[in-house]
């Protein structure tokens, strides 16, 4: 049995995973794998992972309470993954895409090295085949374990974006929880179309740091979706359950609008 955390109601395990990880109590959207992502998205059966595996190193020998390499092999074994994003290939809506979708189950969805070649793989095929490209942030932010190394993915996933509106090739971002820092430094922010789901953090720092640093108290639903909806960050807040359908209308409209090059 699963618990939701936040009514603390039971769920069976079968019924919670048929539900796309929605609480049928309280209708709280929990965090999902990436595999479960593409599932919800893509036709049946349709899409395949790519861009696998790649592994990422140490380059700073870095140690805190326990060594990177520690760390890296502990999430290897616990999650089945090599890294915090999976680069999926298929069709939606019998359209072939291309889509990097970060997974919070490995340290966190941090972005590394190896998340950055990722991103950058799946807006190449996309350039390349002149097909929609769609990430799905679900990120705590950059992984301070590489340090520059990771700080130098926000620029490398921003140019690789870039390259699709040059191009007029549409690029959809889906921001899940949590959608923050380094994540919304870089591509998930650049998106032609930047959709959230129901009840995701979405912003650079925490509420908490910036309650703490501006002294006062922060409006109600800040760093919500409807909050980033009303203020212009994101264009569209999507349920999870209508999540299938919006996406592959989106991809059939931008898919037949003219090319534009920007």
């Amino acid at each position: 049995m699963a618990e939701c955390k936040n009514c603390s109601k039971e769920i069976a395990d079968d019924q919670f995973v048929k539900n796309f990880r929605v609480c049928p109590h309280c209708d709280h959207h929990h965090r999902m794998p990436a595999t479960e992502w593409a599932s919800l998205l893509y036709d049946d059966k349709s899409w395949k992972e790519v861009d696998s595996p790649l592994f990422a190193t140490d380059p700073l020998k870095f140690v805190d309470s326990k060594p990177y390499k520690q760390r890296l092999e502990d999430a290897w074994a616990k999650s089945g993954m090599d890294d915090a994003c999976r680069n999926v290939y298929g069709t939606i809506a019998s359209r072939p895409v291309s889509a990097s979708i970060l997974d919070f189950f490995f340290m966190g969805g941090s972005m590394g090295a190896v998340v950055g070649e990722k991103i950058t793989r799946g807006a190449e095929r996309s350039l390349k085949e002149r097909i929609p490209f769609i990430t799905i942030s679900c990120s705590g932010g950059a992984r301070m374990q590489e340090g520059f190394y990771s700080l130098m993915q926000l620029v490398k996933t921003s140019y690789a974006c870039g390259r699709l509106r040059q191009e007029g090739i549409p690029f959809i971002s889906m921001l899940a929880d949590p959608s923050t820092a380094g994540a919304m430094a870089s591509f998930a922010s650049l998106g032609d179309l930047i959709v959230a789901e129901k009840g995701a953090l979405i912003g650079f720092a925490g509420p908490r740091v910036i309650a703490q640093t501006i002294g006062g108290e922060l409006p109600e639903g800040f760093q919500r979706p409807e909050f980033c909806r009303e203020h212009g960050l994101v264009d569209m807040v999507v349920h999870r359950h209508q999540m299938k359908e919006t996406i592959g209308r989106i991809i059939g409209i931008l898919s037949d609008a003219p090319s534009v090059n920007r």
